[in-house]
């Protein structure tokens, strides 16, 4: 019999997860699921097909405990909107660990350089946990900050550049 303290985990979600994959962690999600392997994170909502986003591509992650809810924002592409997913989580079990864990597993490097006196962007790289696929580099811009600005382009393009150099990608 478990300790009254600690909390029971959550009931394991039905999900086919990839090839050589198995579920570490999930979530109890309102008209969902949310679980994550060693290479990915899984989120299926209101029956909708299962979405595997791998950790190099997540964004970010908001948990909001007042609320219960979960934001998982992916990488995305330059032009494109960031998809976005938004889920209603009963119990996080420990797949709030994970995901923090993977995340930052993720990332090999990220630099702030300013473009202006309050604005700029981050140069960031990521690879996937195995690290069998190449890093995979990409820039986030500050608000209000424009990426067709030359001047901008040329501080990215040059951070870029030097923080390939500095660890040798």
């Amino acid at each position: 019999m478990s300790p009254a303290w600690r909390e029971r985990r959550p009931p394991r979600p039905d999900l086919a997860v990839g090839p050589g994959e198995r579920l570490l962690a999930w979530a109890e999600v309102e008209s969902g699921d949310a679980a994550g392997t060693r290479d990915a994170l899984y989120l299926r909502v209101s029956g909708a097909p299962a979405v595997r986003i791998p950790w190099e591509q997540v964004h970010s992650a908001e948990w909001d405990p007042e609320g219960g809810t979960l934001r998982v924002a992916e990488v995305g592409r330059w032009g494109e909107p960031r998809p976005i997913h938004i889920l209603v989580v009963r119990r996080p079990g420990r797949l709030l660990e994970l995901l923090r864990e993977r995340v930052t597993a993720s990332i090999l490097v990220q630099r702030h350089v300013s473009v202006s006196p309050r604005r700029g962007l981050r140069v960031i790289a990521r690879r996937a946990p195995g690290g069998r696929e190449p890093a995979q580099w990409s820039f986030d811009f500050d608000e209000g900050v424009d990426p067709d600005d030359p001047a901008v382009r040329l501080v990215a393009e040059t951070t870029l550049a030097a923080l390939r150099d500095e660890v040798g990608l």
